[in-house]
């Protein structure tokens, strides 16, 4: 459980240094180091034997790999995209989805013919597949590099302020957002980690756990269809409200866990948790244009994911303590219920927030513009005349 806990973690733990790369030497080339990267520990996963080098192989070196591979595939979309950015993340991430309905049914095949270690060898081609996609980003948005040096130029380090952006954290706006959302996160994840388990506890093997795996993969991914569409119809910060629904039903949806007696109850509640899931992840990254712009985006999303990765580590492991001690999940489904519904009432001040602040932004230089309106006249006026004399005489001769 530690090693796939820290390889989550891991992910997003890593992402403000992938962000820090990203502005440096592109989406294209971290992409394709990261893909790499990953494909190196997959690969090195399926020639250990005992269980402590995981923690390394796949625990940090995969997960790294995929960290620098996953976070660039949000920051190109806004180079191309404006107006359907919602629709365009929600089909980018809908694949996600669709590999959880597809591949816990191609692992369990694959395990009971081949054995784990050539398991983790046959996954080794998805990261190969992905290494080649990194080859197509071509990112429209110049990054840092271009911008200090130019493209032909050498590449010379830019300042640490342009390095590490911090100035993000400026934002009233997105600093509730970077902090409401792993408040909601200290619950998130523990229905999808305990969940197979606590079916076994309160039903034993007679009822197929797998359904609900793939209940909550498939309607996470037409939630990330719909709801990235109906993002792209909700006007500038007011998206945010899309999440604070899917923190609302996934919280009460944790608390509905213990409560179902009936196999299909909890299908239901699947179903209903998926869809919200998918709701949450689509419009993560049009969220984080809208709050910070396109040059900014790609550390604001890094940091975001940087602080996510705290509460998907300590959440699943402090469920899992609670289930040793009590001896049920119950408690701990109804614990992880209550932090989404406070992170969802802390993002609800976020548009009004956002709306402060472009108002106090467009007061603010008012009589600096006016000044120099002025001063721009003034010069326009005492050039026209200087040049009017030197004009006549010109037309003169």
């Amino acid at each position: 459980a530690w090693v796939s806990s820290l390889s989550m973690g891991m992910v997003f733990f890593c992402s403000p240094i992938v962000s820090i790369f990203t502005d440096l030497f592109g989406c294209r080339k971290v992409a394709v180091i990261g893909a790499a990267v990953g494909l190196v520990g997959l690969l090195s996963s399926s020639f250990v034997s005992t269980i402590e080098p995981l923690y390394f192989t796949y625990g940090i070196l995969f997960a790294c790999g995929c960290s620098f591979a996953y976070q660039p595939s949000l920051v190109i979309l806004g180079h191309y995209f404006k107006k359907r950015l919602g629709l365009v993340n929600g089909i980018v991430t809908a694949g996600s989805s669709l590999f959880t309905v597809s591949l816990p049914f191609l692992l369990s095949v694959l395990i009971d013919s081949v054995g784990l270690y050539n398991t983790l060898r046959v996954l080794c081609i998805l990261m190969f597949v992905l290494f080649l996609a990194g080859f197509t980003y071509k990112p429209l948005v110049p990054n840092t590099k271009d911008k200090e040096g130019g493209k032909k130029g050498k590449f010379k380090l830019p300042p640490t302020k342009k390095i590490c952006n911090f100035s993000v954290f400026k934002v009233p706006s997105y600093r509730i957002w970077a902090f409401g959302i792993p408040a909601a996160l200290f619950g998130y994840f523990v229905p999808y980690v305990h969940l197979m388990k606590h079916v076994k506890d309160r039903f034993g093997d007679s009822v197929p756990e797998e359904v609900l795996l793939l209940c909550l993969g498939i309607t996470s991914g037409v939630g990330r269809l719909v709801f990235g569409r109906v993002a792209d119809y909700i006007p500038g910060a007011k998206k945010i409200y899309l999440q604070v629904a899917s923190f609302f039903f996934i919280g009460l949806m944790s608390m509905m866990i213990p409560l179902c007696n009936v196999f299909g109850a909890l299908v239901a509640v699947c179903l209903f948790m998926g869809l919200f899931d998918g709701c949450f992840i689509c419009i993560m990254a049009p969220i984080a244009f809208e709050l910070v712009g396109a040059q900014d985006v790609s550390q604001a999303i890094g940091f975001l994911l940087g602080l996510m990765s705290v509460p998907m580590t300590v959440g699943p492991p402090i469920a899992g303590l609670l289930r040793d001690k009590l001896g049920t999940y119950d408690v701990a489904f109804y614990l992880a219920g209550v932090p989404p519904l406070i992170g969802g009432a802390i993002l609800c001040f976020i548009p009004w927030v956002h709306e402060r602040q472009k108002l106090k932004e467009r007061a603010k230089p008012v009589d600096g513009e006016t000044s120099e309106k002025m001063l721009e006249n003034e010069s326009t006026l005492v050039s026209d005349t200087t040049q009017k004399p030197v004009k006549e005489l010109d037309s003169g001769f």
